[in-house]
């Protein structure tokens, strides 16, 4: 009996050494999916608080949590399904779906860049001075969400499709769950954090208040911040995703060359050279990824965007 007793509990031992190293591989490996999703994470978060700009304060934080809401609704029950079913039984598709997302975030990148150059964004913002309602604005920010969800879990899945079929959707959903509470949860600190300023700035104290009027003055500044940033990831995510598309599609050229380039650069830098290598790399898949992305936006000015100007003038 008490042998039997001893047998037991060696077992239930090493079923929870099983589990609990099974749970550090999950962990492990949707840390290592989440931070190859990290350019569309931080464009994401750069994008959102301007769907609260200008709202009551009041009302910023619960707009926020309908779009977090939104959002997880977006990657648990719609792209997590359709993306494991895709996984099992066409694999072979992956490639060429997560190129075509590469492809959209490269003209993502290159249409914000060529606004900011053109002068269309501010123009574009002067035209939006009148705030829809909460309804369509929710609507409107999870349908955005809703491409830059399926990056994430697409871009996710790439990193886990050697993994069996349940620890694939486990993965996915931590990275789903992780992710939304990531970003909404730094977007509702930056739209609250000119808030937190403005009360500390009417507080006693000399050092509170200088204090609070520094975070309220700083908040444009980490808005455009975030803005470049943002802008800056994707197009080195999608650039990267690209070249390493089309390596494994056997166009090896590209790849080839830019794997060449970190090469010589990594040999060249000494000590430094693992950190000059990965700078060579992001600098070559973020000027492909521009390169691709100018060609997009140019595709679409000269046939999309010019029948609705049309369109538009027409009536």
């Amino acid at each position: 009996m008490a042998g039997g007793l001893v047998a037991l509990f060696d077992d239930v031992a090493v079923l929870a050494r099983a589990a609990a190293a099974s749970v550090d591989d999950i962990g492990a490996a949707a840390g290592r999916a989440s931070v190859k999703a990290a350019g569309v994470v931080v464009d994401d978060t750069a994008v959102t608080p301007q769907y609260v700009h200008g709202l009551a304060a009041e009302r910023e934080l619960p707009i926020i949590r309908r779009i977090a809401v939104g959002s997880l609704r977006n990657k648990l029950l719609i792209i997590l399904p359709a993306i494991l079913l895709l996984s099992q039984f066409l694999p072979f598709l992956l490639t060429p779906i997560l190129m075509i997302g590469g492809a959209y975030l490269c003209y993502e990148g290159a249409e914000k860049v060529w606004h900011k150059l053109s002068g269309h964004s501010e123009a574009h913002a002067s035209v939006e001075q009148a705030l829809p309602d909460e309804k369509t604005i929710v609507s409107g920010a999870v349908r955005t969400d809703f491409i830059l969800s399926a990056e994430i879990m697409v871009i996710s899945l790439n990193e886990v499709a050697a993994e069996a079929f349940v620890s694939r959707a486990i993965i996915l959903a931590v990275v789903a769950v992780g992710i939304t509470i990531l970003v909404y949860g730094v977007v509702g600190l930056i739209v609250k954090m000119d808030d937190v300023g403005l009360s500390l700035s009417q507080r006693p104290g000399k050092g509170i208040s200088r204090f609070g009027h520094g975070l309220v003055k700083a908040m444009p500044r980490l808005l455009t911040a975030l803005t470049v940033v943002g802008t800056a990831a994707m197009l080195w995510v999608g650039g990267h995703i690209l070249l390493v598309g089309s390596d494994e599609l056997g166009l090896h050229v590209v790849y080839g060359a830019v794997h060449h380039l970190e090469e010589l650069a990594h040999d060249a830098t000494g000590a430094l050279g693992g950190v000059v290598g990965w700078l060579v790399n992001t600098v070559a898949s973020a000027l492909v990824g521009l390169l691709v992305g100018a060609l997009i936006v140019l595709v679409m000015n000269l046939t999309v965007h010019r029948r609705r100007k049309a369109s538009s003038a027409s009536h």
